[in-house]
């Protein structure tokens, strides 16, 4: 099962209002992600929220494509409700109003993965 992690440039010093923010974030209506097609595409399994100084990550845990995670979020009114929260605190301010803003920019804030392990692929497990 997959993670992924998505970064923001906040500005520093506001740790514990971001921490309010996410605090009262609204949590998505159904874990089960839709495709395009309509059909059940994956599942939302969990989310981390994490900030150091100036980079917020957060970071998604999910079954299924990784587009339907970003098509599912855009969708959802708590997400955009937290995005205009969240504005006076970014370091670069962005479009996510839109679907196609939102998932223009989930696009272009997710990490690039390197490694991922879980117990599944522990060379004990293989055993």
């Amino acid at each position: 099962m997959p993670y992924a992690a998505i970064t923001y440039r906040v500005k520093p010093g506001h740790e514990e209002e971001i921490a309010q923010i996410f605090g009262g974030f609204q949590r998505v209506d159904t874990p089960a992600l839709p495709g395009a097609d309509g059909e059940q595409a994956g599942r939302l399994l969990g989310t981390g929220v994490f900030i150091k100084d100036d980079i917020l990550v957060r970071v998604i845990h999910y079954e299924g494509e990784f587009a339907a995670v970003g098509r599912h979020m855009a969708a959802q009114k708590g997400v955009h409700l937290l995005e205009e929260k969240l504005a006076p605190y970014l370091a670069e301010q962005r479009d996510t109003s839109s679907p196609q803003g939102f998932a223009a920019y989930f696009r272009d804030a997710t990490m690039r993965s390197i490694a991922q392990l879980s117990v599944e692929t522990h060379p004990a497990a293989q055993g």
